[in-house]
């Protein structure tokens, strides 16, 4: 089941052949199906900068 093997979509891929393991129009539905999604789950999303960690000076060092 590897990449000489006809049946299995990764030999399917590997040849660049399609088939039932393989199907043209579900793998393009589901490319347009991804594209048209991704504009629209973020319309006015603004991503905040993450606040940068400190290390913390120890309450009962020796100064």
């Amino acid at each position: 089941m590897g990449k000489g093997d006809k049946k299995s979509a990764k030999g399917k891929r590997y040849k660049g052949t399609y088939g039932v393991n393989r199907n043209r129009k579900a793998i393009k539905a589901r490319l347009k199906r991804a594209a048209s999604t991704k504009p629209a789950a973020t319309p006015g999303a603004e991503e905040k900068p993450k606040a940068k960690r400190t290390s913390r000076k120890k309450e009962g060092a020796a100064e």
